[in-house]
């Protein structure tokens, strides 16, 4: 993140094709190349693990930290790779062009999973890709296990499960792999799948110069395997309850703050034992991003806990975490850490402090710029530093023309135009944002594809602090036009991003 450069905010699910969700098929590898076309060298895309219908599809609410998002799956590919003829892959969604309509999605990623590990086990010849897969990826057992057992007592949290499930005890355990082995194995399959597919696709873009950079969500739901499969990690009762839970004091996004529910860190734990959880998960997300964001980063400094039966995130405490040392640590285990941080929000100078000291990138949005700290945010462009990215807008804001219209009042608009020294059409006012993103002396510059489009509320990724409706946009059919990347590789040269 040294060098001046820029790239796009676009996450997989987004991606256009004839399935009802993007893949990691033909269609990612024809978004690689619209963004070398474009001058582009950065693609980044939100988190890469499983998703739930039960919490709105969300990317950043997972039951594991480490495994893939199967409905990521191509088609196209497993048909290539003869895990299912053509005919199966033949459902098509054109109906639902700009959306994903996830439960028809899911079912028909079910049976065409199911038709391919069919495949899988009816083969008489071992797969030596599949096992040396199982044989390095340590956390397989545990995921598939937990996932199957999450079938079979659906509604239940793992800790209602019998006390010798809930506590993993290992000829329990023995026990459900015997008697679940296929479901097991179908899930350890779905997994090979995905990362085989996902190595792919990172391969082709870093051979066309494209690095891809991913996101980690900070925290992990209680309903997950981590949590499971690592009690002593997070602060828990002797039931085995959260004794703190996670979220944000009343910031911009909401006046009541967010609430999001997950079990906190034991940080004394974690400090104990040098970051065993923390130490794998870093490795995993180095190995698959080139560059790798924290969500929520200052929850690594300090954390806003709040207790158990609270309705909102008003009354809560922050606590310390053990930031320096912590980030020491994974300095001295990976030599390198091509880390961004998410400093949005409240933001103390602990967490500034700790930035500069291991020389993390933090974030500047370009919609924050204008509004009751105008002319001194420290998101105007004149007071960024060569050290952080800038963004228009990120997944959790609306888009720029979205924003403009339907958000802001009339005292921010006139900010922003004195900022830019004349009045500007609504219909421009993306690429005048777009444009002042690419001409800050920040190295990096992302954009999100809506922006980049011109595209409205309706294409807004998500509502932070809203259930439903979100993370449902995907781009349609051919609207990242010729003439669209022409603009931008043109502002990207002119700027010198190129």
């Amino acid at each position: 993140m040294t060098v001046r450069s820029c790239g796009i905010l676009l996450h997989v699910t987004s991606l256009y094709n004839r399935f009802g969700i993007g893949d990691l098929g033909p269609g990612a590898y024809r978004f690689i190349d619209m963004l070398v076309e474009s001058g582009q060298c950065t693609w980044q895309v939100l988190p890469m693990n499983p998703t739930d219908p039960g919490h709105g599809n969300s990317p950043y609410h997972s039951i594991s930290a480490f495994a893939g998002n199967t409905m990521l799956i191509s088609p196209e590919l497993l048909a290539a790779e003869g895990w299912v003829s053509e005919e199966e892959t033949g459902e098509v969604f054109d109906e639902t062009e700009g959306y994903i309509d996830f439960l028809p999605v899911i079912k028909y990623k079910e049976r065409l999973f199911a038709n391919a590990f069919d495949r899988f086990v009816r083969r008489e010849e071992s797969i030596g890709d599949f096992e040396h897969f199982c044989s390095q990826a340590e956390w397989l057992d545990n995921y598939a296990v937990f996932s199957v057992l999450r079938k079979q007592f659906p509604g239940q949290s793992w800790n209602q499960w019998p006390a010798e499930l809930r506590d993993r005890n290992p000829n329990a355990i023995s026990g459900i792999k015997k008697d679940y082995f296929y479901e097991i194995q179908k899930e350890k399959f779905l997994q090979y799948l995905f990362y085989s597919q996902w190595h792919k696709l990172k391969k082709y873009g870093n051979r066309q110069g494209i690095r891809i950079f991913g996101d980690i969500p900070i925290y992990m739901p209680y309903e997950s395997v981590d949590v499971w499969t690592n009690p002593e990690q997070f602060k828990l009762d002797d039931q085995l309850k959260p004794l703190g839970l996670s979220g944000v004091p009343p910031d911009y996004f909401s006046s009541t703050g967010q609430l999001w529910g997950h079990p906190v860190y034991n940080w004394k734990e974690q400090q104990k034992n040098r970051y065993p959880w923390w130490t794998r998960r870093i490795e995993l997300n180095l190995e698959i991003f080139d560059i790798v964001r924290i969500d929520h980063f200052r929850g690594l400094v300090g954390f806003w806990e709040v207790a158990p039966g609270e309705k909102t995130a008003q009354r809560g405490k922050w606590i310390d975490a053990p930031a320096d040392d912590f980030l020491g640590y994974l300095y001295k285990r990976f030599g390198c850490l091509p880390i961004v941080a998410e400093d949005l929000g409240t933001i103390t100078p602990d967490v500034n402090e700790i930035l500069r000291r291991f020389s993390l990138p933090g974030m500047r949005v370009l919609q924050f710029a204008f509004g009751g700290d105008f002319p001194f945010s420290t998101h105007l462009p004149y007071l960024h530093d060569k050290n952080c990215l800038v963004y228009t807008g990120s997944h959790d804001n609306n888009t720029v023309p979205g924003w403009y219209k339907d958000e802001i009042d009339d005292r921010t608009k006139e900010n922003l135009h004195e900022y830019l020294g004349r009045s500007i059409p609504e219909n421009e006012i993306h690429w005048e944002m777009i444009r002042m993103a690419m001409m800050s002396v920040a190295n990096t510059a992302i954009i999100p594809l809506q922006d980049l489009l011109g595209l409205g509320s309706e294409a807004r990724m998500n509502t932070p602090g809203e259930s439903g409706g979100s993370w449902k946009w995907r781009m349609t059919r051919n609207q990242f036009t010729p003439d669209i990347r022409e603009k931008l590789r043109h502002m990207t040269r002119t700027y010198g991003r190129l």
